[in-house]
């Protein structure tokens, strides 16, 4: 059974398309022809983690297509192979931002170096080189162990049990995001917040509070700390999981 699942995007099922299809799937990948629509590729998208989209002479780069093709890449977290002449893919990499773009081929195409990148892709994939990082600080380990289980299938999840831990812990890594408990004895998450933008090593890391209470004074003492946003703790997984996701694709 498949779990690697990519389609190449062309304007025709030429030969070289057919052989680029053949040779992800001899290398185990569920791979597929799809023509440069977007019906087509919003009919052949799910499951999808990696697009190649191969411009040869008789494909016109359509903008509503790319833009199409930009947040489907952002929301479900995909990135793009380009293989085409020079001024084609100029022409994508105006519509389509650097972060979506995992290589870039020029025709002719070197089959053993596409190859290779796609089987890498997948590894790194599999491995989970591409998620988000995000690190959870509360002291109190059921609230801690909750949360992992929420994200772990879609974040890498790091966490810690006091304000002190984090900071040591952020001395020798870096996270995408912090979600830091507003209220923690010795070290207060405010305190943690403090120490963390004075320090040029962290204070660019977005950090999220995560309150339990949600009176009006309580919620706008949080917001007057300047933190990128908050959560009440009786936030339920599936809303947190689709907030997280809206942060990290509008900081994109």
């Amino acid at each position: 059974m498949f779990k690697d699942h990519m389609i190449v995007v062309a304007e025709k099922e030429s030969f070289i398309v057919r052989v680029l299809v053949g040779k992800a799937k001899d290398a185990g990948v569920n791979c597929e022809f799809v023509p440069y629509t977007i019906d087509d590729i919003n009919a052949h998208i799910e499951g999808v983690k990696l697009i190649t989209l191969y411009m040869d002479d008789s494909l016109i780069v359509q903008e509503d297509v790319l833009h199409y093709l930009t947040d489907a890449m952002n929301e479900r977290e995909m990135q793009m192979i380009l293989i085409g002449e020079q001024l084609d893919i100029q022409q994508v990499t105006e519509h389509i931002p650097p972060h979506l773009i995992h290589k870039v081929f020029p025709r002719p195409v070197d089959n053993a170096g596409y190859l290779k990148t796609v089987t890498s892709y997948f590894e790194k994939e599999r491995n989970g080189d591409f998620k988000k990082s995000i690190l959870v600080v509360d002291d109190d380990p059921n609230y801690l162990n909750l949360v992992r289980e929420w994200l772990k299938d879609t974040y890498k999840v790091f966490m810690a049990n006091s304000g002190l831990q984090a900071i040591k812990w952020l001395g020798k890594n870096t996270v995408d995001l912090i979600l830091l408990d507003h209220e923690m004895p010795v070290t207060s998450g405010p305190q943690v917040l403090e120490m963390l933008r004075s320090d040029d090593e962290t204070k660019s890391i977005p950090v999220m509070f995560l309150t339990g209470k949600s009176d009006k004074e309580s919620v706008m003492q949080v917001v007057s700390l300047k933190p990128e946003g908050y959560f009440l703790k009786s936030i339920q997984k599936d809303e947190l999981l689709e907030k997280l996701n809206e942060f990290f694709i509008l900081r994109k």
